[in-house]
């Protein structure tokens, strides 16, 4: 029977809403500093999340939704100059506290760690970001947390390719019958199952019509005591809320014998 040894989770959507309350802002932010016109709002947003990785998310909306505009010789730089510009307005939105880790996060996390469970973050989105993220919700030393930081451009092919879990996976040494991934939308979980991993959903705005046939569970949240999550998906063995002890009986189950 194989052992449960690392949990692997996405970050944005799946530890907060990243997305709608964090990304999207500040893309929105660096676009008028650059002058342009843009405005990315909620809906559209939710279109482009087809697409992951923040450059090649402006690199579709041109392609499909603004395609007047007149790209500058020095495309590429121009990208990557908006995206480093979102990427300090978006430090700016977690220094400032704007952006909370989602119900359940933080007591998984904390009993994660307390426990000894090993972790790592596996995302498409810049380490920046990360660690924006982690400092500003859980403190200065929450990197540590994670054994791995699988993040960004580390892998040239970001989700769905599976490729970022197997970096993950080959530098803590583990098997995909290992670990338990946690992803919040249908890029994320293509990416995990590709990669051989049992996966637990935890939806949001942006993903709950998503196709998630092939997760183990599907919940609302991963919910707290006294405010149980919702389950849409999946046997959760009379738990109300995402704990170590859940995730555990999940995974002993799906490899009994």
């Amino acid at each position: 029977m194989a052992e449960l040894k690392a949990l692997l989770f996405d970050v944005d959507g799946t530890l907060a809403d990243t997305e709608r309350d964090g990304h999207r802002p500040a893309f929105n932010m660096a676009f008028a500093k650059a002058g342009l016109d843009w405005v990315w709002d909620e809906a559209l947003y939710g279109e482009l999340l087809a697409v992951t990785g923040g450059k090649e998310r402006i690199k579709f909306y041109l392609e499909q939704f603004n395609r007047q505009f007149s790209k500058p010789e020095n495309f590429d730089d121009f990208v990557k100059g908006l995206h480093a510009s979102k990427t300090e307005f978006y430090e700016q939105l977690m220094a400032e506290g704007k952006i909370p880790l989602r119900r359940g996060v933080e007591r998984l996390l904390n009993q994660a760690r307390d426990q000894g469970m090993r972790m790592a973050v596996v995302t498409t989105t810049t380490p920046a970001n990360v660690t924006a993220l982690l400092t500003n919700t859980l403190g200065p030393d929450a990197e540590s947390w994670f054994e791995v930081i699988a993040a960004g451009d580390i892998v040239p092919a970001k989700k769905p390719a599976p490729d970022i879990y197997f970096w993950a996976m080959e530098h803590m040494n583990v098997r995909p019958e290992e670990c338990m991934a946690f992803e919040d939308s249908a890029n994320g979980i293509r990416s995990s199952i590709a990669a051989n991993i049992k996966t637990i959903i935890t939806i949001n705005g942006y993903t709950q019509d998503d196709d998630f046939r092939a997760a183990e569970l599907v919940l609302s949240d991963m919910g707290e005591p006294g405010m149980p999550f919702s389950v849409l998906q999946g046997e959760v063995y009379g738990h109300h809320y995402l704990d170590l002890a859940l995730i555990t009986k999940v995974h002993k189950e799906l490899y009994r014998g």
